[in-house]
């Protein structure tokens, strides 16, 4: 129903914040991360990519600070088990980049470090969600630098070194940065280990 807000930063705290939108003041909850990206603006315009979540016992409006956020919580809140609130606990905790690092490179101690959020849980949050981070995450709000893919994968060796600069572009690396993960990876490997040896390289 709303796909985001745009309006006068009213109220900031550390999990909510109110938009003002033509006299009408929207509450929405947000992470901690979303919270301090406000911290300078009070008073100015933002905007804000939102979701509804409406239940039995009430209506919540959920507040993001880009498009990747909102994604990566709709891809948090399709896992069972994970309801909105654990979703915004990891949002809080890591960026859209850094969680599907954390996905990709089975780092489930890292997730579970979010509130509430157990070892058994982060492990069912990569379980699910490993085959499709790459597909929905990594293109998701268009912010990505896509632009780049072409090129790095034109000027990369081709075959699976090639498939692999095309997936790190598209998680928003940029040339220099895909060109140094790759260096030294045996290109004979699979595209897909190429990828999670280039990945561990870049969370060091």
């Amino acid at each position: 129903m709303f796909y985001y807000l745009n309006g006068e930063l009213a109220v900031r705290d550390i999990n909510y914040c109110v938009i003002d939108c033509g006299g009408v003041g929207y509450q929405l909850t947000i992470s901690l991360i979303t919270s301090e990206s406000l911290a300078s603006k009070m008073n100015q315009r933002v905007k804000l990519y939102t979701y509804l979540a409406v239940r039995e016992d009430g209506v919540e409006m959920f507040g993001f600070g880009s498009n990747e956020e909102r994604t990566a919580f709709n891809l948090l809140t399709s896992v069972s088990g994970v309801g909105p609130k654990a979703a915004m606990s990891i949002l809080s905790i890591m960026t859209p980049e850094r969680l599907s690092l954390a996905i990709i490179n089975d780092e489930a101690k890292a997730i579970a470090k979010a509130q509430n959020i157990g070892a058994k849980t982060a492990a069912r949050i990569i379980l699910e969600l490993k085959d499709k981070v790459a597909k929905d995450m990594i293109y998701s709000g268009g912010s990505s630098t896509l632009g780049d893919v072409a090129s790095v994968a034109h000027t990369t060796v081709g075959g699976n070194l090639g498939e692999a600069a095309e997936a790190l572009a598209a998680l928003g690396y940029d040339r220099a940065t895909v060109s140094t993960a790759l260096k030294g990876i045996d290109s004979k490997l699979p595209s897909g280990e190429i990828i999670r040896l280039a990945l561990k390289k870049l969370a060091r």
